[in-house]
This record gives C-alpha cells, structure tokens and sequence, in this order.
C-alpha cells in the first residue's frame, strides 16, 4: 500500500503529535530524577543529557527497534523476534512502562481511528505488551509511510517530549525550550542515519547514567513523571 506524501505527512503529524493520547507527557525517561540529583540544572546540560539518550540511548535503540519493525512488519515470525528483543532490551521497569504504556495507548487509538491490517495482526500474534516504537513502524508501513521520514518524526517526538519535561521541571523558560530543541535538531539526523543501517544484532547502547537515574527515579520520594 502507498499513499500520496501529503497523505503520509498528515497521519505522522497525527500519530506524533503531542495531541496523540499515548501518554507521553507522564513520561520523563529518568530526566526527573537527573534534574533530583543536579545533573540537569540548565538549557546547555538539557541539551546535552537529552543528545546523549538520543545518540546513545534509549532514543537509539528505539529508532533501530521502530527500523526493524517496519522492515519486518509483512514477515510475522520476524517481527515477533524483533517485538520480543525490544521489550527484553528496556534497562529498567520504568521505561519498560514508558515504552509498553505508549505502545498500547498507539495501537488502540490508531485501531480505532486508522485501522491497518499489520497492527492488528501485531496485536494477535502474541498476548504480551508492544513497545512503542515497534507498534509506530508497524503501523507506518502499512500505511505506507515512508521510514526515513517515520524514524525522524518518531526521534522529533521523542526529544521534544524530554524537552517539555525539562521546561517543566527546572524550569526553563519556553524560549530556552526551543533553543535547545533546535539544537538537537543534528543529534537526531545522526541518530536516525545510524539507525537506518543498524540490526539488532549489533544494537548497542551505554547512556548509563540515564539508567541509573531511571531506577532510582523508581523510590524518588516526591514525583510528577511516571519515569
């Protein structure tokens, strides 16, 4: 199946938009419990905690998860490897939460109000939880979206969403916000050429203390963010 760009175009600015009900905005990805501990206190340590989950974290591994998914989206026994190993490959149970919350939130709505044959096979071929990323690049390739342009619109939203946590929690103003989401612009372009000819095989990911602030975001006393 293919549909004309403005087509596509208009079902990723749906499916990624911040109005999508997924959730996103509960979700911190331990950027609360950094902010806790002081290592995220200004726009420049923002910017930089926020690229290194992108080039090296969960933001990589969810971009070669969603690229996997696409490409394996009409071969079940594939995509049911590849849906198992990004659910084993969460470090914590936070951001299994984060990742398997969206995913189900993504696949009811778009059930709903896109229904797509692929999703809904994904759905019923195993009872277990999809992870977000898998169930956005299932669902862009049967609507056939185009995957560069799905996995930057996925890593935009997934930035953008670490930002407003940021603008929130320490806080910045709404300028600085966007300052530092421009900024990111070329960390996820370089993510997203990596991930383009990454394999799960060779996946790998060492933005460690994002880790470490998930788990102990997990007996932070006082919180706003499920993450």
């Amino acid at each position: 199946m293919t549909i004309t760009p403005d087509k596509a175009l208009y079902r990723l600015m749906t499916w990624l938009s911040p109005a999508y009900p997924v959730g996103a905005y509960t979700y911190s990805h331990g950027l609360e419990q950094a902010f806790e501990m002081g290592l995220v206190t200004t726009p420049k340590s923002t910017q930089h905690w926020i690229a290194d989950i992108l080039c090296h974290g969960g933001g990589f591994a969810d971009a070669v998860f969603l690229c996997e998914a696409y490409r394996t989206a009409n071969d079940p026994s594939a995509l049911a490897r590849v849906a198992a190993h990004a659910l084993a490959y969460a470090p914590t149970t936070e951001l299994a939460l984060e990742s398997e919350s969206q995913g189900a939130a993504f696949i009811a709505v778009t059930d709903a109000a896109w229904p797509e044959a692929r999703l809904e096979r994904l759905t019923k071929q195993a009872d277990e939880p999809h992870a977000y990323a898998v169930a956005v690049g299932v669902a862009a390739e049967g609507a056939g979206i185009a995957l560069e342009d799905t996995l930057h619109a996925y890593l935009h939203a997934f930035a953008c969403n670490l930002v407003s946590a940021a603008v929130r929690l320490i806080p910045l103003g709404q300028t600085d916000g966007q300052r530092i989401t421009a900024a990111l612009e070329k960390s996820v372009n370089h993510t997203a050429e990596r991930a383009i000819t990454e394999t799960i095989d060779t996946l790998a990911t060492c933005a460690f203390m994002a880790d470490i602030s998930s788990m102990k975001h997990e007996t932070q006393y006082t919180r706003l963010f499920r993450s």
